[in-house]
């Protein structure tokens, strides 16, 4: 089961660079690179991942995040593998803060969320996390979940 859905992340993975690559040759605006962060849901997570941001309008993006969430909850160490995906809407009169929608899925919960944005490089969001599915030996993950979290392009140029 792990080594699945390893292979799955991975896969995905893989076509989020590839889209990359073919979006840049395009000339269209795609950003990626890593991502690491801090989540507090029935417990806290650190979080590490990559990221891959399109741009769908003059003020709107896109963001697919691949992340792996890791805690050490009652005596014991987890990675507990996480896709997000996010919606980000910048007004114009507010210049780079920005507002956002996410939905978080693990093997394991649904967490929809919003929360506010600065360039969309450092997010601080609010949501509630659904339990799907109980994790073995592992208490309850559910309930309400602060996050904040930065996303570092490799391919950003200011010029």
């Amino acid at each position: 089961m792990k080594f699945r859905l390893s292979i799955s992340y991975l896969a995905l993975l893989i076509c989020v660079f590839s889209f990359a690559q073919s979006r840049q040759q395009k000339g269209q605006e795609f950003l990626y690179g890593p991502t690491i962060g801090y989540s507090n849901q029935a417990g806290s997570f650190g979080k590490i991942g990559v990221f891959g941001l399109l741009s769908i309008g003059e003020l709107d993006f896109l963001k697919l995040d691949i992340n792996a969430n890791i805690t050490a909850m009652q005596g014991k160490k987890s990675v507990i593998p996480e896709v997000g995906l996010t919606y980000y809407k910048f007004p114009q009169r507010l210049g780079g803060i920005g507002l956002f929608a996410e939905t978080e899925f693990t093997p394991y919960t649904f967490t929809p969320k919003g929360g506010i944005s600065f360039f969309t490089f450092f997010d601080i969001g609010f949501g509630y996390g659904i339990e799907i599915k109980q994790k073995t030996n592992f208490k309850t993950i559910d309930g309400f979940q602060f996050s904040i979290g930065l996303n570092l392009p490799l391919n950003f140029n200011i010029y």
